[in-house]
């Protein structure tokens, strides 16, 4: 299975200059203290809609439109940062959206969806939804994850990190359906072979190890976390390739690791933060990843979108 290009990854940052933030890379001396390694952090969660999948879904569209026609109309299924990066995507373009989200996705990453544009159909089969709606619209769908102009639009970020710092010896990256590590490893491993390029999975939605442990199977349950943005029903083919081939490492945070971990990464790093951010610090904190003291550590930030009512839980 071919894996995502240099070439891949040049065309997708022409295409999306001046199409989506730069984000900072910033230092963060307090973790930095706290674990004796040099610190900073790809502050995902001011790119456009929040998160970084805006990246992905803008190439995918901007790459299509390169091979053929620009489509009808987009369609998507998603919890919540996939749904609006489409919306983005479509009102940018000015296309009609449809994306298919869980009942129990976060109501403010519904009515964003609605804010850009989209259509929201609530529904608990995603994928068998979004593909009735496609064939009936005669829509193109998006997919969130598993497509190679979504994976080297996602690798942009890896290559902004590299242009933005000294060469990392540990980048970890929130793990859902493996896209957005998929990007990362592409961009970061061929420029840096010695870096350690980590994903953490909260435990209670492990899609892509459960497919890495059996062979390619979708968990039997429905993965379920706090960390909703890490939530993917399924791993992609493609993002496997991409993990078994250029990913070190993949661990697992428990729902209590990722909350211990939520309020102290954004009073660290004076942002806004969902608690799919917050697997990175949680797998340093329960030493689930350790390194060398000074090593030079980017924590990828994948997103900010949360709930007020989210944040009230917090202790």
């Amino acid at each position: 299975m071919r894996l995502t290009s240099v070439d891949d990854v040049l065309a997708a940052e022409r295409r999306l200059a001046g199409r989506i933030v730069r984000t900072p890379l910033l230092p963060c001396p307090q973790l930095g203290d706290e674990f004796a390694l040099d610190v900073a952090v790809k502050a995902e969660n001011l790119q456009h809609t929040g998160s970084f999948k805006v990246r992905g879904a803008l190439n995918a569209l901007l790459a299509l439109a390169e091979r053929q026609a620009t489509p009808a109309g987009l369609t998507a299924f998603s919890a919540g940062n996939h749904a609006m990066a489409v919306a983005f995507a479509g009102r940018a373009f000015g296309l009609p959206t449809v994306v298919c989200m869980p009942p129990h996705a976060v109501p403010t990453k519904i009515e964003a969806v609605r804010r850009w544009g989209g259509e929201v159909v609530l529904t608990d089969d995603l994928l068998a939804t979004c593909e009735e709606i496609t064939a009936e619209r005669g829509y193109h769908l998006l997919p969130p994850f598993d497509d190679p102009d979504v994976i080297a639009g996602q690798a942009t970020l890896g290559r902004e990190l590299l242009a933005d710092g000294p060469p990392p010896g540990l980048v970890l990256v929130p793990v859902g359906g493996g896209g957005l590590i998929s990007g990362v490893a592409a961009a970061v491993r061929r420029a840096v072979p010695t870096a350690r390029i980590v994903g953490v999975e909260p435990a209670t939605a492990n899609v892509v190890g459960h497919a890495l442990r059996t062979g390619g199977d979708a968990p039997a349950t429905r993965p379920v976390s706090m960390a909703d943005g890490l939530a993917a029903p399924f791993a992609g083919r493609l993002t496997l390739a991409h993990v078994r081939d250029l990913v070190d490492d993949l661990v697992e945070v428990t729902e209590a690791d990722i909350r211990a971990a939520w309020w102290d990464l954004m009073a660290a790093t004076r942002l806004l933060l969902e608690p799919a951010a917050a697997v990175t610090l949680a797998a340093l904190r329960t030493g689930r990843v350790t390194a060398a003291p000074g090593t030079r550590t980017i924590l990828v930030l994948s997103g900010g979108n949360i709930s007020p009512t989210m944040l009230t839980t917090l202790p």
